[in-house]
């Protein structure tokens, strides 16, 4: 897949641990004239995500097909967001498929982010929802790890379940990902993972403004373009 292909399918991310954070970046979301982006709300009680439903209502966005849930997240919510803004990619992590019962109706539209502490629940089970979300910075992780994780995602890479991704920065000397991007090496690491990792929607989840994250979309396409097929 070539570098213009790769660049539709990425989106900006409304990301943040604070009330000033969302409310900035859907002001930018609005200057830009931007209709379709990625919501993350893991670090958001209901409270909070109430306002932010009520400001997203209100805002120019059209679409949020892809939405990174937490424990807490009602079927209510999913509803909502699947009514009035298309949401189909609802991403989990590992310790959330003690919930799957509270969302019934909505497995097919669940996605799987693995965590990188090398520590895998028996209670995960990728073949009871939609498939994988991989975050291929902490797919990085696992891979330089040779953790569990990594080892639960390779023996299915031959599957069709690799369906959406999350994409930040990567530190080579840490090992870890990064949330606030500062310079465009800090995608290199793409370059290095297999293609078939990658889905249909990749959403930005950096806390990077929207204008930087816009900026990164053309890096972020050229890296993925430049992938190989096979493991490393």
């Amino acid at each position: 897949m070539n570098q213009a292909d790769y660049l539709k399918k990425i989106f900006v991310g409304i990301t943040g641990q604070t009330r000033k954070e969302w409310v900035s970046k859907l002001e930018e979301i609005e200057s830009y004239d931007i209709k379709e982006a990625a919501l993350f709300i893991e670090c958001y009680e209901r409270k909070e995500r109430d306002y932010i439903y009520k400001a997203l209502l209100e805002s120019k966005i059209e679409k949020l097909l892809l939405v990174h849930i937490r424990d807490d997240v009602e079927k209510d919510e999913l509803i909502f967001l699947e009514k009035n803004f298309e949401s189909k990619y609802f991403t989990i992590h590992e310790d959330h498929f003690k919930h799957l019962g509270k969302w019934q109706g909505y497995h097919d539209k669940l996605y799987l982010e693995m965590d990188t502490d090398d520590y895998l629940s028996q209670t995960v089970d990728v073949s009871k929802i939609a498939g994988f979300c991989i975050d291929l910075s902490h797919f990085k992780v696992e891979q330089v790890k040779k953790s569990k994780e990594f080892d639960y995602v390779k023996k299915r890479q031959n599957k069709d379940i690799f369906n959406c991704n999350h994409v930040n920065g990567y530190c080579y000397k840490e090992n870890r990902d990064l949330h606030t991007v500062k310079s465009l090496n800090d995608f290199k690491y793409l370059e290095e993972l297999p293609s078939f990792l990658v889905g249909d929607f990749i959403a930005i989840e950096t806390y990077n403004r929207i204008k930087e994250q816009l900026e990164f979309k053309e890096n972020i396409a050229y890296r993925l373009s430049r992938m190989g097929k096979e493991f490393l």
